[in-house]
């Protein structure tokens, strides 16, 4: 939960998620160099928040970040419990219910035939749906959506993005967007804003595909 204006933490987490962003651009192509081909989602995650600590920004910036982070959720007595997993949070204090989520997938990811497969689809309905649900970043006003694109063809792929968001909008409880923003370094960026199905509260959730070849 966040004390104050609404209004001030979605700015607040706004600026955050650009200052990371510009740090993730930098250091994400030497942990793609060190990889093998077409690497796994989670170990690109894993040795992107590897290298967190090495970088001057990231530590001024951030108090702590951790990979698969664990929101608590509480039942009817107040017993806690755990919500699932999200790839990985940055957190500016010690208050570990006040996160900035990051959920990524893998998009044009090339299959076993040879052929590219965009996982657009996946990016929507097994990523940013869970924003909507509220199993990530419950109460709070922003969360992102991090696009490993494969090929480094983010030109194919936006559109595609934007139409999977666009045919399950009802599922994702869409109410604008997604909308282009400025790029930053080498991220595509989007935005789109979403109602809660729970809490009927609205997010804003942010879109960064970034070319990793």
């Amino acid at each position: 939960m966040i004390l104050g204006s609404a209004d001030d933490w979605t700015g607040h987490f706004k600026r955050h998620d650009e200052r990371l962003l510009e740090r993730i651009c930098e250091i994400l192509p030497d942990c793609i160099a060190a990889m093998p081909e077409n690497p796994l989602e989670d170990d690109i995650t894993i040795n992107l928040i590897d290298r967190f600590h090495l970088d001057a920004v990231i530590r001024r910036l951030f108090h702590h970040w951790q990979y698969q982070f664990e929101p608590f959720g509480h039942d009817e007595n107040g017993v806690a419990f755990s919500k699932g997993k999200i790839d990985f949070v940055v957190c500016w204090d010690q208050n570990r219910e006040k996160y900035l989520a990051y959920e990524a997938k893998r998009l044009n990811v090339t299959t076993k035939s040879g052929s590219t497969s965009s996982l657009a689809t996946a990016y929507v309905t097994e990523g940013l749906v869970r924003f909507v649900t509220e199993q990530y970043s419950e109460g709070l006003p922003v969360g992102c959506m991090l696009g490993y694109v494969l090929d480094g063809n983010v030109g194919s792929v936006k559109p595609k993005i934007e139409k999977a968001v666009a045919d399950n909008s009802e599922l994702v409880g869409l109410l604008a967007g997604p909308d282009d923003l400025p790029a930053i370094a080498s991220a595509t960026r989007l935005t789109s804003d979403h109602e809660r199905e729970n809490s009927g509260g609205n997010i804003t959730v942010r879109h960064a595909l970034v070319p990793c070849c």
